[in-house]
């Protein structure tokens, strides 16, 4: 008998090979009424296919309606020469009176097909309990195991590739085995769905020390806020592996090969970490050529305190947000539980200072960086935990301002937009005393009135509660009194400026 998987409304429609019923609506609605066409590609559709009408009992609904395409009418060479006339003074008062600010897909349509991050993770050197990180895989590694990973993904296209990173691992990485798949909730993977991944058209690949692997294109279309599985398949022994801790979403682990299995029957271990998966592109023709907006910051950022596997963190909802705007850019977290702007730690890996190249920079698609980063600099200042390095040397303003500064400087300098964003309240920082309070508040000062961010999310007024400014207000924070809920990481997504990025 053939299990049977839970029907899902929104992502039946999109089992087939052939094209999407949204997208062909789009494509005709483009050749019938192209203004129009551009705000409806990614909207909902008018109307429901027959499979779908079926499978929600809904056969009463009114069948699609696609627009009427008039006719043209024929110009005669005076009509032709007065259309140019008015055309050319269009333009001439559009670009004397249009106003100032980043473009929008409308008006920075791309002139090709282009790769655009969707999804992605920074990447940490193995830990374990000893590092706080206690019930992870990276240790030990894995040895003839199957691991599969859900992931959200925050731009549309019409590909897929998957990009895998052996950067702190001691020895090559031999990948036995990779499939994408639609998720179809828990470890399931909807039927039909599953596409093999190929490096260089190979079926495996060997990542050496230190690399990182791009996967070769997938003919599967994304849409965003869309769950995909992403399945690795190791042969050997792997060794310690490089992996992201705060993964909030399961991981799935099953000995032995089910590389293409639908039913996750036998992944019968889970992890809230990712391993080795630092990213997720999808083939963009309608965003930005430059649509990308990362978030780079501590465990605001990763999501800490806000609810696993529920995509709920400030940067899951900003991402709704621009989908509901319809800008088409992509947001990918780059976020580190326990990381620092200046201080490499055992426990949260290098300083914001020593991966913003890797992770922000060196990634051509980047638009805007979110820089979020401070807190812990400002927490552990006087500290002495196993988490910082015997060198560590109480904070100064000063320094942690010149921290900032380079960031932005770098930025800049490959045409980078960064928002800024103030430390929020840390009254239920570990240790938490008041010359870490004044300093927190000289920090953010400089944030707000320095001048050197494009633009500035103020996260501390996001959160504080105003009878007690150095606290979150009550019903924003997680129960350690200090990382934002599902509600606070809703207040710091309010808080950025769409119209910045």
């Amino acid at each position: 008998m053939t299990a049977q998987l839970p029907f899902r409304p929104g992502v039946f429609t999109r089992l087939a090979d052939e094209v999407p019923p949204a997208e062909r609506y789009a494509r005709y609605a483009a050749r019938a009424d192209p203004e129009a066409a551009r705000g409806a590609r990614h909207d909902t559709y008018a109307g429901t296919p027959d499979d779908v009408r079926k499978a929600n009992g809904t056969e009463s609904e009114r069948p699609m309606r696609l627009p009427h395409r008039p006719r043209k009418p024929k110009r005669t060479p005076a009509a032709a020469a007065t259309a140019s006339l008015a055309l050319t003074a269009a333009l001439t008062l559009a670009a004397g009176c249009a106003p100032a600010g980043p473009a929008t897909p409308t008006g920075e349509a791309a002139v090709r097909p282009h790769w655009a991050q969707s999804w992605g993770a920074a990447v940490q050197p193995p830990a374990g309990r000893a590092q706080g990180a206690p019930g992870n895989w990276s240790r030990r590694g894995f040895r003839d195991a199957s691991v599969r990973q859900i992931v959200r993904v925050t731009a549309g296209g019409s590909q897929v590739r998957i990009r895998l990173s052996n950067r702190y691992g001691t020895a090559p990485l031999k990948i036995g085995g990779a499939a994408l798949g639609r998720s179809a909730g828990g470890g399931a993977v909807w039927p039909g769905t599953t596409r093999r991944v190929t490096f260089r058209g190979a079926g495996s690949a060997v990542v050496p020390p230190g690399g990182e692997l791009t996967g070769d294109p997938l003919p599967l279309a994304a849409s965003p806020g869309e769950d995909l599985a992403i399945t690795l398949r190791f042969t050997g022994r792997t060794g310690p592996a490089t992996f992201h801790r705060v993964g909030l979403a399961p991981s799935y682990r099953a000995p032995g090969d089910h590389l293409t299995d639908v039913l996750p029957t036998a992944y019968t271990r889970t992890s809230r970490a990712t391993y080795y998966l630092t990213g997720v592109d999808v083939l963009s023709r309608s965003a930005p050529v430059r649509g990308t907006v990362v978030a780079f910051g501590d465990s605001v950022t990763d999501g800490v305190g806000t609810t696993p596997g529920a995509d709920r963190r400030y940067t899951d909802d900003l991402a709704a947000r621009l989908t509901a705007a319809r800008r088409g850019l992509g947001v990918v977290n780059r976020g580190i539980a326990g990381n620092m702007l200046l201080t490499r730690s055992p426990c949260a890996g290098e300083p914001g200072v020593a991966r913003f190249r890797r992770e922000v920079l060196d990634r051509p698609d980047v638009r805007t960086v979110i820089l979020e980063l401070g807190s812990n600099d400002i927490g552990l200042s006087h500290a002495r935990t196993r988490c910082l390095p015997p060198s560590h040397r109480p904070l100064t303003a000063r320094r942690l301002v010149d921290g900032y500064a380079s960031l932005v400087r770098a930025a800049h300098r490959r045409g980078i937009k960064v928002i800024g964003t103030t430390v929020i309240p840390l009254h239920g920082y570990p240790g938490h005393t008041a010359r870490e309070e004044r300093l927190r508040a000289r920090v953010n000062h400089w944030i707000r009135t320095g001048g050197a961010f494009d633009a500035v999310a103020d996260f501390d007024r996001a959160l504080a509660d105003p009878a007690h400014p150095d606290r979150p207000r009550p019903g924003y924070a997680a129960r350690d009194g200090l990382h934002p809920n599902d509600t606070g990481a809703r207040a710091l997504a309010e808080a950025i400026p769409l119209d910045r990025l």
